[in-house]
């Protein structure tokens, strides 16, 4: 059966560059290490060439920490020296097409020299003591932690003794001592100080080393800003080299939970003094109580980030005509929110995801991935509902470890990340490597390393072209995900207690927001497709003809609320009226019932009793549809069930396993990226949720276009016939029209007796340590099964043999399929370059360049250096030369490759060259 469903050989022909995108982005990005900033103009000329020349439209650049023994060539973060290295990276860039974005900061998170202790990351300490009738405080009150008591800034004292309670700051004196004696009765104390963190910039750069800032501080911020304007400004105002976007990596900043101002900024959100609650502050949700007051905390704390560091940060690089791309998730309140209010979103996949794709070799080594569409779709979310062009994601962290990335092993992970709404991929990352570095080059802590200097570099230009065609498919049109999902936070910092800085890690959704998550992974498993939404962009909804509509444009069939029991009043009043002017909302499960928080508590569930008193008794037991105004609510517990009713439209290609998003076409009908995650293989009409009057067919590998074999099925939708492999993809255009300037799609129908070679030869015209024997093979072996020294090579080995062909126009098409590729391969056929076959399965379709009787093929196969680096510490090398984090395994402890057992390079199967014809479908 698999040898009549050759589809990827029609699919694949040679991966030869399309027609240049338009702009650089869409091609993939790369974050640019500079490891010391050690860089010069040479070295800079030749990585952004590299760049150019393998197909990289942009970089940011990150300066981290330095090679040891390199101080000399180190150049201090926004020192003169390193702006001009900067400022000519700039203009190199500018010639080759390339873009130059930049970290605000080395390593993460902001911070630097120039961040003094009173502008660095707060906390809040908050501790007691105890007292009994008569008695006094025994010198200064101080906090217990040393460090902290030159610093530490007492903002808030309550005495407290079953109901009473009394404010005793203003008791306290300028030397800490405490003018009060306990009355009668057990009395404690609550202390509540400003303390700071004292954490410094990871992984900084030279010239970058010293304190956190303070996001939640204005002053803090725009003082830290100043110190990039004095560095710009030093070039004139007309000539500084602004970047094109600036960058934040994740929110950690740990511990950081407070600032001076939070207190009186509590008081205005709230109307309430935070220091009048400090024993239910202290109890950090134990009680009902104490949750609310936790709640208002929180609330403050993330507005003040939103307002204090990220609009003011985005309102300072618009000035500079700067655009802001920020990872959002970390943060301490809702990542929608953060994630919408800058230019470019970004996400970020994390480890490894497990596929059911034949072929794909796994590294159990490696860490399970936090990639989870449910979690990605917060950043794109956030740009589709505020009209964002770009979303981005930090791409292939930790995919594998060290030195055992392949290509093959990159693309179902970024075609995930592809279908869960990202278009702009920025691989993690590439590590500037001066030209005379002995092998393995510099390098980052953490893997991957896409630069010149890994070997999976020599092939990269087969998955960048791949990446750069579906970019500037995705980055055009709008979007077309037909369902708003509530994000329901108030019921999930409910549900988080026993501590009072929530902060929302990528690495902890499943343990921070389990219930959303599963819902959203229902939603999509289920065939339809949705974006989150906001408490605060719930706001900005409207309603146009029975149809959701946000502020940037963007249309949604329904909106709904997964089961929650707390909400805003001011959110429910919205939803409610939405419903009234003709909106479709969906409650799932239940309505809610109360409201979060303790500021005007009374006045805010009456509030909500009122509403909740208007809306129509539900059991939820089954779906139930009521008339509300205009409009309507859905009522019940089997989400698909609901969702059909809303009208939304189902995608069948994903109970066939595939992964898809839908987008709207700049020239009318929809557009599809689909791939297919694992087993079955796809050979069928198949059914998409749109009426097309034809269906085009873009092979992203290739370029290759054509048009599918299509039928209306009669209720709005369309089948056409789809040939899918495991691991493979495909972009789907619907139209309206003819489309007659575009040929039929081929598609693989049977295939002949296979042909294998004869007079098989392997060299190696590139490796480490050099081979210069050429061995005579009985057919493809790894390279690893001939001698033990080629078992630690790395590099490229050249197969090459002959394949007999009696007559190439026998047959429609020709395949080349090499079974078993360790790990990319580069295809000549009678001197002509045929291809890169770096994804699974491993085909090329080479009928254009066979001939009649003998033809000559040679495969370049290029493995890991995994082999190498094992053999370098099995031997005692030391090519571990890094700062700070000198290499860590990916499961953060060191790397030791000593025991690794050797990795197959090379060719490990048969390689056949296949006849196939075309089958026509009617």
């Amino acid at each position: 059966m698999r040898r009549l469903l050759l589809i990827l050989a029609l699919l694949a022909a040679a991966t030869a560059a399309a027609t240049p995108p338009a702009r650089p982005e869409h091609k993939p990005y790369v974050r640019w290490w500079w490891l010391g900033s050690a860089v010069d103009a040479e070295g800079l000329d030749r990585n952004l060439a590299e760049f150019a020349r393998k197909g990289i439209g942009g970089m940011e650049i990150t300066p981290i920490y330095g090679v040891r023994g390199n101080e000399a060539n180190d150049l201090a973060y926004l020192s003169p020296a390193w702006m001009e290295a900067y400022k000519h990276t700039v203009a190199r860039a500018a010639e080759l097409g390339l873009q130059v974005d930049m970290n605000n900061g080395t390593g993460w998170p902001f911070g630097g020299p120039w961040v003094t202790t009173a502008h660095s990351a707060q906390k809040y300490i908050l501790e007691t003591r105890r007292l009994s009738t008569g008695e006094r405080l025994d010198g200064p009150l101080l906090p217990g932690e040393e460090k902290q008591r030159p610093v530490a800034q007492l903002q808030a004292l309550q005495a407290v003794s079953g109901d009473r309670r009394i404010d005793l700051l203003p008791c306290v004196g300028s030397d800490g001592s405490l003018d009060w004696q306990a009355p009668e009765g057990e009395w404690t104390l609550y202390a509540l100080w400003a303390g700071r963190t004292f954490q410094k910039v990871k992984r900084a750069a030279p010239g970058g080393e010293g304190l956190v800032l303070n996001h939640y501080n204005r002053a803090a911020v725009e003082h830290y800003l100043a110190r990039f304007d004095e560095a710009f400004g030093a070039f004139g105002a007309a000539a500084a080299p602004w970047p094109d976007t600036f960058f934040n990596d994740s929110f950690e900043v740990y511990g950081s939970s407070w600032d001076t101002t939070l207190l009186e900024q509590f008081e205005r959100d709230h109307g309430y003094r935070l220091q009048d609650f400090l024993p239910e502050f202290a109890a950090a949700g134990a009680d009902e109580r104490s949750a609310r007051v936790v709640h208002d905390y929180r609330q403050t704390l993330a507005d003040m980030l939103l307002h204090n560091f990220t609009e003011t940060w985005t309102a300072w690089a618009h000035a500079r005509g700067v655009r802001i791309r920020n990872q959002a998730h970390g943060s301490p309140g809702n990542i929608f929110d953060f994630y919408a209010a800058v230019d470019i979103p970004e996400c970020e996949s994390f480890g490894r995801t497990e596929f059911d794709i034949p072929g794909l070799r796994p590294d159990p080594a490696a860490k399970r991935s936090d990639a989870d569409p449910a979690v990605l779709k917060f950043a794109s979310s956030a740009a589709h509902v505020t009209g964002k062009r770009l979303t981005s994601c930090e791409t292939l962290t930790w995919l594998t470890e060290h030195f055992r990335t392949s290509l093959a092993r990159c693309k179902p992970e970024i075609d995930q990340i592809l279908a869960s709404g990202v278009n702009h991929v920025y691989f993690h990352g590439a590590p500037y490597s001066p030209a005379d570095t002995p092998f393995p080059g510099w390098l980052f802590y953490a893997s991957i390393n896409l630069s010149p200097t890994a070997t999976l570099w020599r092939d990269a230009e087969g998955m960048l072209a791949y990446v750069a065609r579906c970019q500037k498919f995705l980055q055009a049109g709008t979007p077309d995900n037909d369902v708003l999902l509530y994000i329901p936070m108030d019921d999930i910092g409910d549900a988080q207690r026993g501590k009072n800085l929530l902060l929302f890690d990528i690495h902890k959704m499943d343990r921070t927001m389990p219930g959303l998550k599963r819902t959203m992974n229902a939603i999509v498993r289920g065939g339809y497709d949705a974006d989150y939404v906001s408490d605060r962009y719930v706001q900005r909804l409207r309603v146009e003809k029975g149809t959701l509509v946000t502020e940037a444009g963007t249309r949604y069939k329904a909106l709904v609320l997964p089961a929650c029991r707390l909400i805003p009043h001011e959110t429910l009043a919205k939803v409610l009226r939405l419903a009234r002017q003709g909106a479709t909302v969906v409650f799932l499960e239940r309505y809610p019932e109360d409201v979060a928080g303790l500021a005007r508590l009374e006045s805010r569930r009456k509030a909500l009793r009122k509403l909740t008193r208007q809306l129509p008794a539900a059991d939820f037991g089954a779906l139930a549809e009521h008339r509300f105004g205009r409009g309507r609510l859905l009522t019940g517990s089997d989400l698909p069930e609901l969702l059909a009713a809303t009208g939304a439209a189902n995608e069948p290609l994903k109970a066939a396993g595939c992964q898809l998003v839908r987008r709207n076409g700049e020239a009318g009908g929809k557009c599809y990226f689909l791939w297919l995650t694992g087993a079955p293989t796809l050979d069928g009409w198949h059914e998409i949720g749109t009426a097309a009057d034809q269906v085009i067919i873009t092979d992203p590998l290739t370029g290759r276009r054509g048009k599918a074999a299509s039928r209306p099925t009669g209720r709005g939708t369309t089948e056409i016939y789809l040939q899918l492999e495991p691991g493979q993809s495909l972009l789907l255009e619907t139209r309206t029209d003819a489309a007659a300037d575009t040929p039929a799609w081929r598609y693989a129908g049977a295939a002949g007796p296979a042909i294998e070679g004869r007079g098989w030869q392997l060299s190696f015209p590139e490796s480490e340590p050099t081979v210069t024997e050429t061995f005579q093979l009985d057919g493809p072996r790894t390279w690893n099964d001939l001698t033990p020294e080629l078992a630690d090579l790395c590099g490229t080995g050249r197969y090459s043999a002959l394949f007999d062909v009696a007559d190439p126009a026998a047959a429609d098409s020709w395949v080349l399929d090499l079974g078993a590729v360790c790990e990319s391969a580069r295809v000549r056929v009678n001197g002509h370059e045929a291809g890169i076959a770096w994804s699974v399965p491993f085909r090329l379709e080479v009928g254009r360049w066979l001939r009649a009787g003998e033809n000559r093929i040679e495969i370049d196969v290029t493995n890991l250096p995994a082999n190498l680096i094992a053999a370098y510490d099995r031997r005692g090398v030391e090519w571990r030369k890094f700062k700070d984090a000198n290499i860590v395994s990916a499961q953060n402890g060191p790397l030791d490759t000593s025991a690794w057992p050797s990795e197959p390079s090379g060719l490990g199967s048969a390689v056949k060259l296949i006849p196939v014809t075309t089958k026509n479908i009617r």
